[in-house]
């Protein structure tokens, strides 16, 4: 089975999804297929690469963890039956606290922390069609990383909504609640790029 052999007009499922063997990497957002980017830019893996370092340093002999894509983030809305599910997500990075939501299929639940880094073809998915999902699931924190301008969006989850703090950018430090002591100099992460 291709990709182009789906019907792009039908809603899916995790057990749909689970069965497809494409050469592309596809998400589902709330059963709707969206084809990924292609392979991310040098710089899109660079920014990844430093923030997994740092998160995964930082969390190392701690109970949270972190993931980077592909890993399949399931996030049930009534069950966790994968004919259910609806929405499959490969965040760049995700942090879990959980132990219970790490399967072998990967996440099954929110995330405490989910990073995307934009790529050129992705914005308008990750800024809108992420953002709801997420604040919907119930993600904790959801930070967007903006290559082009070198800004961090933090966006909180406060009473079931994502306030958006002020970007960071050159000259500010990033912390995390769900990371207490956790920082991140941002001329750090963007430093050459």
């Amino acid at each position: 089975m291709q990709l182009a052999d789906l019907d792009l007009n039908k809603l899916y499922t995790y057990a749909d999804y689970y069965k497809w063997k494409f050469d592309e990497r596809v998400e589902l957002i709330k059963g709707v297929v969206f084809k990924m980017s292609p392979a991310p830019s040098s710089t899109h893996q660079r920014l990844a690469s430093r923030l997994h370092i740092a998160i995964g340093n930082y969390l190392s002999g701690k109970t949270c963890e972190v993931f980077f894509a592909p890993f399949d983030v399931r996030l049930p809305r009534k069950t966790s039956k994968d004919e259910d599910i609806i929405t499959v997500l490969q965040p760049d990075l995700c942090v879990i606290c959980d132990p219970s939501k790490i399967e072998e299929r990967g996440c099954l639940g929110a995330p405490d922390l989910v990073v995307e880094v934009l790529s050129p073809g992705n914005n308008k998915k990750e800024i809108r069609n992420k953002f709801d999902v997420y604040e919907e699931a119930g993600v904790k924190e959801y930070w967007i990383v903006d290559p082009v301008y070198h800004t961090v969006q933090i966006n909180k989850l406060e009473d079931g909504k994502y306030v958006p703090k002020r970007a960071l950018a050159v000259g500010d430090i990033a912390t995390t609640e769900i990371m207490p002591g956790f920082s991140l100099d941002i001329e750090e992460l963007f430093k050459g790029l």
